[in-house]
């Protein structure tokens, strides 16, 4: 199962492995915020609570954008983190604005 906290909705779905946490909230209709979906922007930037293990590894694209302390503090990007592994996963969106 997965958490997903928007804006101002939070809604526990199903996790559906190979989609990223971006494609997740859009299906469900949680208010993520996000311009470009290709990793650039950083709009769908968040923080995971639970479940990193469960996600794939940090990419080229939020290396780029993500500083080293926002990934060790469990900051990913939306369009980028995948779930790989069924489990329980809890992510919040943090945008910066």
């Amino acid at each position: 199962m997965i958490t997903l906290t928007g804006r101002t909705l939070t809604k526990t779905v199903e996790a559906v492995i190979d989609q990223s946490l971006l494609a997740i909230a859009q299906k469900a209709s949680i208010d993520w915020q996000f311009n470009c979906s290709r990793g650039t922007c950083a709009k769908c930037r968040c923080k995971i609570i639970e479940g990193s293990e469960l996600l794939s590894e940090v990419n080229d694209a939020e290396w780029d954008r993500l500083g080293p302390d926002e990934l060790e503090a469990g900051f990913r990007l939306g369009c980028q983190a995948i779930v790989v592994a069924d489990g329980n996963i809890k992510a919040m969106n943090k945008t910066y604005f």
